[in-house]
């Protein structure tokens, strides 16, 4: 969290420069109270996220966490659409499905003791909220100022959380030296992850500006086989190696079938 942080806060500095000069530039467009609103309501989805996320990487590889969340948030949007927007699906995208649930049972199989599983789970489920929500909200306004807004919420947002959780936990001591033991994220970290972070997310807002979140949910979560990858490959996560990737994979080809 203390990462999420300062990367948070440096994306708001970085964002904000360029958005007043696109305001000017563009007649100073407002932003309607309800576009506001859902994107407040965006922001505190996103904030449990991030605490959902830290908790999942605390107990879990990152080989098995990001391709449990990134596959359970694209299938929660399609069982959304299908219960509350009443769409259809073809053969193709149901058996996209299946191979989504698949592959999370795969990568949920492969780690020992299972303590991650659940946190990356609901971290899947807030995803799924706040792409919903951004859904209606950023249509209701500009997508590069609702962008704005919204980390800059953030920006304040994670901070105070961050205290006010030290706060709650300091008789403990465990959350707070959690936030106080690792060396502070330099600049150019922070500026890079920051970056990373919210700049794709602003292009997701601009897809979902521009496509149905049916679509636009599954693509985003294309990533999870590179992400799988680089854990084996990179931070040794060697463990039930075989399971990850084919996990990994199925969900890769789900999301795709997904989205067809």
């Amino acid at each position: 969290m203390a990462t999420f942080q300062r990367a948070t806060i440096a994306a708001g500095i970085i964002v904000t420069p360029p958005t007043a000069v696109a305001w000017l530039l563009t007649g100073r467009p407002g932003i309607s109270a309800a576009a506001a609103g859902w994107c407040a309501l965006s922001a505190l989805l996103e904030l449990t996220y991030l605490w959902l996320l830290a908790a999942a990487y605390r107990r879990g590889e990152l080989s098995v966490v990001y391709p449990i969340a990134r596959g359970t948030a694209p299938l929660l949007a399609v069982v959304a659409g299908l219960g509350l927007l009443h769409e259809n699906l073809t053969a193709l995208q149901l058996v996209g499905v299946g191979l989504l649930l698949l592959g999370i049972l795969a990568v949920a199989v492969s780690q020992s003791g299972g303590r991650a599983t659940l946190p990356a789970f609901l971290t899947g489920v807030a995803i799924a909220a706040y792409a919903a929500v951004d859904r209606v909200g950023v249509r209701l306004s500009t997508p590069w100022l609702y962008g704005w807004l919204l980390v800059a919420l953030l920006a304040i947002a994670v901070p105070v959380s961050t205290w006010v959780a030290a706060r709650l936990t300091a008789r403990r001591g465990a959350l707070s030296e959690d936030l106080t033991a690792s060396p502070p994220l330099g600049i150019r970290k922070a500026v890079l992850i920051g970056s990373f972070m919210w700049g794709g997310y602003l292009l997701v807002l601009w897809a979902l500006s521009l496509a149905p979140l049916s679509v636009v949910a599954p693509v985003r979560e294309t990533a999870v086989v590179g992400v799988a990858v680089w854990g084996v490959w990179r931070l040794r996560e060697r463990q039930s190696l075989g399971l990850k990737l084919s996990g990994a994979l199925a969900t890769l080809v789900g999301v795709v079938l997904l989205a067809l």
